[in-house]
């Protein structure tokens, strides 16, 4: 599929456009707060506690007088660094673990099966505070933990896929003209199994986020010299009863971010499958791909004496 029809599938899609619409305001977010945000993120004014939304201070101030828009806007780079790195760490393990699962010999395919098997019990919470334990709360661990818990969860799915590619009679004929494993892989197996590594790689990123947020909420993540979301929430839901309205920024930006990846990799498997993009999928019927080909009508016959014979006038 080309790069550019796949782009307008995937646009064209609403929730595939309202998340990339998202994810690119939290980008330019990330991208620009380290050289401008409304206010100084971590400036405190006590004088100026407890203010409402306002043109001064759109979601107004926390219980120190920070501006909670500058602070939130600061955050959005905390948080893309984690998605994208935890992301790509999990990219990395996950591929590798489905590989040596699906185009080894026999005894490592089967070993490697049951070390997916005993990791992906591990939730990645647990794992990243029992790293932050061992080596001290830090996004790094946040990263570790979040990359390695969902890798894990790749290699499980991606696993299947790679050997479902592998028995293709092309993968077979480049292996009998003498390419390796690791040619096999990154020019037949890969590019043809792109669309799942796609959503997992979205999941993952939705993943850590909740980790980022859930363990510096807990005091095991960000540190209090980087914004976060999640630290946020754990500073303001102490006046909940009291300034409700606080606590809804922070985490409508967790809630909407960690939304818009998922649609966003519905979107990506909806545009790269072919039984999607077609019209059936476009009048509202569902497209069954085992299901027989509908009988075509008989041409209907000639109005003719020849083409009727037990027809006699």
């Amino acid at each position: 599929m080309r790069r550019g029809s796949f782009v307008r599938a995937l646009l064209r899609r609403p929730q595939g456009a309202a998340a990339v619409a998202w994810l690119a305001l939290v980008a330019l977010a990330a991208a620009v707060s380290p050289f401008w945000t409304p206010a100084d993120p971590f400036r405190t004014d006590p004088y100026s506690a407890w203010l409402p939304p306002s043109g001064t201070h759109l979601f107004g101030t926390d219980a120190v007088g920070r501006d909670i828009a500058s602070y939130v806007m600061a955050a959005s780079g905390t948080t893309v660094v984690v998605a994208v790195s935890a992301g790509l760490l999990a990219l990395v393990v996950g591929l590798g673990l489905a590989a040596l699962g699906s185009l080894t010999t026999r005894l490592v395919r089967e070993s490697v099966a049951v070390l997916i098997d005993v990791l992906v019990a591990f939730p990645t919470i647990l794992v990243a505070m029992a790293l932050a334990a061992a080596f001290g709360g830090s996004l790094g661990v946040v990263v570790v933990a979040a990359g390695l818990g969902y890798g894990v969860t790749i290699a499980r799915v991606s696993r299947s896929e790679i050997r479902r590619v592998a028995r293709e009679d092309y993968v077979t004929a480049a292996r009998a003209s003498g390419a390796g494993t690791a040619t096999v892989l990154l020019r037949h197996v890969l590019p043809n199994i792109a669309p799942v590594f796609v959503v997992q790689l979205s999941l993952a990123m939705a993943t850590s986020i909740l980790a980022e947020a859930g363990l510096s909420f807990l005091g095991y993540g960000a540190s209090a010299e980087t914004a976060s979301w999640g630290r946020l929430l754990a500073d303001l839901q102490k006046f909940l009863g009291v300034h409700p309205w606080t606590i809804v920024w922070p985490g409508l930006a967790i809630t909407l971010t960690v939304l818009a990846l998922n649609l966003l990799g519905d979107a990506v498997r909806d545009a790269a499958d072919p039984r999607l993009r077609g019209g059936g999928r476009r009048a509202g019927l569902s497209v069954d791909p085992g299901a027989p080909a509908a009988p075509t009508a008989a041409p209907a016959a000639a109005d003719s004496p020849a083409a009727s014979p037990g027809v006699t006038s």
